[in-house]
């Protein structure tokens, strides 16, 4: 008979916090509007990571909540975990089929494209960085080895000048791929270190998880249509750049 896993201690403020971000809880899933700066999960499992605050949650057996996907430490909005082993296998799955409909919101900047819409599906290799990451994304020719197919849907909602409020859908989940098509595109997001000009452009990485439409792992339950709104430092770096939702 398996033992029980030991739960850490989550100081009360750390729980507060943690609760104080929940967008969507019920006996199989929660989902949470992730501010900027918490990493979703860190080398080694302990620190102040959402992974590791995940804890908070536990049951009294030691089975917690688990992730089924992960968005960038920069990055803020929508982050679904699952609570029960098939929850997890469910909702995996449909990342996994591309069933999940996924959609960003992200303020570029330089050779905003002339289009109001369009589909970038440059191939990408990852390396390692030379800027401050552990790896990056460069493009590659599709046929080269290695190379990892990728599809993002955008639309610009809003332009000014040289900056641009764009809505983006990725279709494949690669590591960096909205940030590196946008790039791509000659419009890297603003306060991108890797892909972009840092600090120089913005406080932190302008990108944000909206919308998150995916199949509840309970069957015969309607689909969680989950939002997060546009955090304050986000709002504010558009009315700087003189743009609008």
């Amino acid at each position: 008979m398996a033992r029980n896993t030991p739960i850490p201690h989550i100081p009360d403020e750390d729980r507060a916090f943690v609760r104080g971000l929940l967008i969507h809880e019920d006996d199989q899933v929660l989902a949470f509007n992730k501010p900027a700066g918490l990493a979703v999960q860190i080398a080694g499992g302990r620190g102040k990571s959402l992974d590791f605050l995940l804890w908070a949650f536990a049951r009294s057996n030691g089975k917690r909540p688990r992730l089924v996907h992960r968005i960038d430490s920069g990055t803020t909005g929508v982050l679904v975990v699952a609570r029960t082993k098939p929850a997890a296998a469910a909702l995996s799955q449909e990342f996994s089929d591309r069933k999940a409909s996924k959609t960003y919101l992200a303020l570029v900047s330089g050779q905003v494209p002339a289009e109001d819409d369009g589909v970038c599906s440059e191939a990408f290799l990852k390396v390692p960085s030379d800027r401050g990451g552990r790896e990056k994304m460069i493009p590659a020719p599709a046929n080269q080895k290695g190379a990892m197919s990728a599809e993002t849907h955008w639309k610009i909602l809003s332009r000014s000048d040289s900056f641009a409020l764009v809505e983006a859908k990725p279709v494949t989940g690669r590591m960096h791929q909205i940030r590196a098509h946008m790039a791509a595109l000659g419009s890297p997001i603003l306060g991108d270190r890797i892909y972009g000009s840092g600090k120089l452009s913005a406080d932190r990485l302008m990108l944000h998880a909206a919308r998150l439409d995916i199949a509840h792992p309970e069957p015969g339950t309607e689909r969680l249509q989950l939002e997060a709104p546009l955090p304050e430092d986000f709002l504010a770096r558009m009315k700087e750049a003189a743009l609008s939702v």
